[in-house]
């Protein structure tokens, strides 16, 4: 005679499946990541053809007198600048626009 009773069901494993808006956010930061990484390469790669291309020698005019310089070093003392300009500016917005704290008293 048969028995009743059903042996018993090995249980499946399974992974919790990720919701569609974690998994787009996960792969938005590493698209973002790969992107501002391709953007410094290219400005990087840009520059550098920039300076290699602009080697003579031109007449700079300043506001006492003139001089010459390489184009290549004008161009890589522009970049610099204007690079640690933006990073001054973006320090200034920052400390000006942040929310105030509430004193505590």
């Amino acid at each position: 005679m048969q028995s009743d009773e059903h042996p018993p069901r090995p249980e499946t494993l399974t992974e919790p499946v990720e919701p569609r808006v974690v998994r787009l956010r996960r792969l938005g930061r590493h698209l973002r990541l790969y992107a501002w990484a391709f953007g410094s390469v290219a400005l990087l790669v840009v520059v550098l053809a920039l300076v290699i291309e602009n080697t003579r020698q031109v007449k700079v005019s300043w506001i006492a007198g003139t001089s010459h310089a390489s184009l290549a070093w004008i161009i890589i003392v522009a970049v610099i600048l204007g690079w640690l300009l933006g990073i001054i500016t973006s320090i200034a917005f920052r400390l000006r626009t942040r929310r105030r704290r509430a004193s505590a008293r």
